[in-house]
């Protein structure tokens, strides 16, 4: 099996075994198959042909419909004159035309690369001519507002416009009226764009087109949250191994389960989470335009999911405010939800333990990133907690951790240095950044380890506690502080609702601790940041007490829910003063 299975795993891994908390109905090694995404999709079609594929505000596609779009736009953007290699970009948020649009490109071997609808014009810029994309596919209310303020600083060839409400089933009189009461947003667009219901209408056809596993699928914008954003490059082989991993992961899942969509489809994450792992195992996504309120997702889950059948990937904020609602007893979630796991950043215990108790429902967390597909790791959906891990690796997956300072000596357990992984899931490469990508990926014995910049240890047991970024250690007197360590030291006092730290540069210690602080409602007005930084000296470790604690309103946040420390950091009036000083040095 190991000569036919490259990515075959030493079943005595510490963290394969069942006190680790393998589950028993999850093979440790699995067959990857070499297909496309499309053919991936086809295959799909076959087995559920009439079952929901997608919900979308209120209405529902089969997977036979879905089928007959995308075979029906793939041909719409052949006679436009696309082939094979040219690049698509999607700005759209999550809806009908989104996953239409990703898929036919898969068919033709064209490139998606998503976009994120709440980015600034330069953003969007950056990412066209990062990523080649001379066809831009847009939602008509946001041409103006992302596309029109850079059309002359890059070429797009072929500018093709939809209405979010464009595939809904309901009637072109409501449509209208809609618009016209402006309940269904809309905007301007120049008048040679072209319709994507026009480019629907053509006729299937089966354009003899050569594509293989190892075929680009798709660019995924990476690391905004560092510096420049990147463009990983996935194949077809990549996502679709994700999606078999992921589905194979929800072992007790069903044909015709549900999957909550709140994550976006241009996300690395709710790609694979949402809209593979569902077409790939017979399920359907119930996607959001933006995160619904807690209330309308609560009312809308109890009224359209399937029952005990019910899955949720997102962001820990979200399942926060699940727990946090006060009327969740007037809605029957408990009888939804199945399994949620919560990704883009650490899952305290106490929110894990809150929401268990408010839906009943299991709550694991998960890692990942968009250089590896993205999903490599979760907690089992079984008796064997992992709480405080980041799981076990998906089957195919090796993990192991490297020296911070070279990356080639392998850490003994309980140490911290650098997470590195392997399997059928790692990137080719980022675009056009051959210097990021040798540093990034390292060949080792036949297989081609990927530098996560992520910092932990492995226990006994073979799972990983993450402690931070390696780009966000602070450095406080010679000693090494892990933001997340700090943030859930302070997250024990009882009034605090959320916590972002960074650093600081600071004349004396090298670096000094901020943490900025949401107070939870009824602590507001009823301590001060004194007094929570006196706490702070009497309960935590001298040097990861914070010299400075501001209370704010909100912690700004990515559209997945990743926490911006960034921002905050550079926003700080103390980082200012110390850059600019520097700067007329």
């Amino acid at each position: 099996m190991t000569q036919n299975n490259p990515f075959h795993v030493d079943e005595s891994k510490p963290w394969l075994q069942p006190e680790a908390g393998w589950p028993a109905e999850v093979p440790r090694n699995l067959h990857f198959p070499r297909i496309t995404l499309y053919e991936m999709f086809s295959e799909a079609v076959r087995k559920y042909g009439d079952q929901p594929a997608v919900w979308f505000l209120n209405s529902f596609m089969s997977y036979r419909e879905l089928s007959e779009h995308v075979d029906c736009l793939a041909a719409g953007f052949h006679k436009l004159g696309l082939r094979k290699g040219d690049v698509v970009a999607l700005a759209l948020p999550s809806c009908f035309q989104y996953v239409i649009g990703y898929y036919a490109c898969a068919k033709l071997g064209l490139i998606v690369t998503g976009v994120n609808p709440t980015y600034m014009p330069g953003e969007v810029l950056h990412e066209l001519k990062l990523t080649g994309a001379k066809t831009l596919v847009i939602l008509d209310a946001l041409y103006e507002i992302l596309q029109a303020p850079i059309a002359e600083q890059h070429r797009i060839d072929h500018l093709i416009v939809t209405n979010i409400a464009d595939l809904l089933k309901v009637s072109s009189l409501k449509k209208w009226l809609g618009k016209k009461l402006k309940k269904i947003p809309t905007g301007k667009v120049p008048g040679n764009a072209v319709n994507f219901l026009d480019l629907m209408r053509e006729r299937p056809i089966e354009a003899a087109v050569d594509i293989n596993a190892d075929d680009v699928a798709t660019y995924i914008m990476t690391g905004g949250t560092t510096g420049i954003p990147k463009a990983a490059i996935l194949s077809h082989f990549n996502c679709v191994s994700n999606a078999v991993q992921v589905s194979h992961w929800i072992w007790m899942k069903e044909p015709g389960a549900t999957m909550i969509g709140i994550l976006p489809l241009f996300h690395s994450f709710g790609m694979t989470a949402v809209m593979n792992t569902v077409l790939h195992a017979g399920m359907c996504m119930m996607l959001f335009p933006r995160p619904p309120e807690t209330e309308d997702l609560l009312k809308t889950i109890c009224e359209t999911a399937a029952d005990n059948q019910t899955y949720f990937p997102g962001a820990e904020v979200l399942f926060q405010r699940i727990a946090d609602f006060p009327d969740i007893g007037k809605y029957p979630i408990s009888k939804k939800l199945r399994g949620c796991i919560s990704g883009a950043g650490p899952l305290h215990k106490n929110v894990k333990d809150r929401f268990e108790a408010a839906t009943n429902a299991t709550l694991v967390e998960g890692y990942g990133l968009s250089e590896a597909s993205p999903v490599v790791s979760g907690g089992p959906l079984g008796a064997i907690k992992t709480t405080g891990t980041i799981g076990l690796p998906l089957p195919g997956i090796q993990w192991k951790i490297m020296d911070i300072e070279t990356g080639t000596r392998e850490m003994p357990v309980g140490e911290n240095g650098e997470l590195v992984v392997t399997g059928p899931t790692v990137m080719k490469g980022y675009l056009g950044n051959p210097e990021e990508t040798a540093l990034t990926i390292r060949e080792e014995d036949g297989l081609r380890w990927l530098y996560t910049g992520d910092i932990g240890y492995m226990d006994e047991l073979g799972r990983v506690v993450l402690n931070d970024r390696k780009k966000q250690l602070i450095k406080v007197k010679g000693y090494s502080v892990f933001p997340t360590s700090v943030e859930q030291l302070l997250g024990d006092h009882d009034c605090v609702l959320e916590t972002a730290v960074a650093g600081l540069p600071d004349e004396t210690t090298g670096e000094a601790i901020k943490a900025w602080v949401v107070l939870k409602k009824e602590w507001q007005g009823k301590i001060t940041e004194a007094e929570l930084r006196t706490w702070a000296k009497e309960n935590i470790t001298h040097y990861k007490v914070p010299k400075h604690i501001e209370f704010i309103d909100e912690i700004p946040k990515t559209l997945v829910g990743k926490v911006m420390r960034r921002q905050l950091q550079e926003a700080d009036p103390i980082y200012k003063a110390y850059h600019e000083g520097s700067a007329h040095k």
